[in-house]
């Protein structure tokens, strides 16, 4: 596992400078394997659970940028409650779901056989949630910082 700076016991600065730091939760080994690879050779920080009720203490233990849930089942009820943790934390990292349908996999003997997604589409719809996260924030704090000095310009 790589080091990283942090802030207090287990977060870091939210929203300091570095690598975007992504939780990506899924019951699919291969498919949270790959995420993890995808987006760390993209320069992401990424840490894994093993499933949505897994990521929830990670939640509350380090700050993360985004909370990736990955599904395999169409039971979406574990990633909600995960999102309304995450919603919870004082720094509500973006969110989104990737569903993965188990009708673009199959089964031949030992080998399995996934169509391939569009990668840099993949990459960039991340870059956008993060970046609209990121966007809401600043300016939220700016309304904050104008309130604070009484209506003046920050």
């Amino acid at each position: 596992m790589q080091s990283h700076a942090w802030s207090g016991p287990g977060r870091r600065a939210f929203g300091g400078l570095g690598a975007a730091r992504i939780l990506v939760a899924s019951d699919a080994v291969a498919a949270r394997l790959t995420l993890q690879t995808l987006l760390e050779k993209s320069g992401y920080l990424v840490d894994t659970a093993v499933s949505p009720t897994a990521a929830m203490e990670k939640i509350e233990s380090c700050a993360y940028d985004m909370v990736l849930c990955a599904s395999c089942n169409e039971d979406h009820d574990a990633c909600r409650r995960l999102f309304a943790v995450a919603e919870a934390q004082d720094h509500r990292p973006a969110t989104a779901t990737l569903t993965i349908s188990s009708e673009l996999s199959e089964s031949h003997g030992d080998e399995l056989f996934i169509e391939p997604v569009d990668v840099p589409l993949l990459l960039t719809q991340i870059t956008d949630r993060l970046a609209e996260r990121a966007y809401g924030r600043s300016q939220a704090s700016a309304a904050r910082r104008a309130r604070l000095s009484g209506g003046a310009a920050a």
